[in-house]
């Protein structure tokens, strides 16, 4: 990711693992664990770029206002595809260009 120019304000989709007994809709590549009482799987999501650190990383929020810090080379972490840029734009939060929530 640390190749591609990032701003404040851009897009990005970030593969999450979660585990659970029932994956949910938007789960992908999904596989038991252990004996098979959970599964382990993905889910997309998106988020904006709300800061950009010397030390390589991004601050990243959520659409309810949550942070997460990540390297900005982290495999999980993509530009979102011309799709998901148009038909899900809703899903990433609008931000000023100081990196703060703007309300919808």
């Amino acid at each position: 990711m640390s190749k591609l120019a990032l701003k404040v304000g851009s897009p990005v989709v970030f593969a999450k693992q979660k585990v659970s007994t029932q994956p949910g809709k938007r789960a992908t590549d999904i596989s038991p664990q252990g004996k098979g009482d959970a599964y382990s799987y993905l889910v997309d999501k998106y988020w904006s770029v709300s800061e950009i650190h010397d030390d390589g990383s991004v601050t990243l929020k959520t659409r309810r206002g949550k942070e997460h810090r990540l390297p900005a080379d982290d495999h999980r972490l993509r530009r979102p595809n011309l799709w998901e840029r148009l038909v899900l734009r809703s899903r990433f939060p609008n931000l000023d260009e100081d990196g703060n929530l703007i309300e919808r």
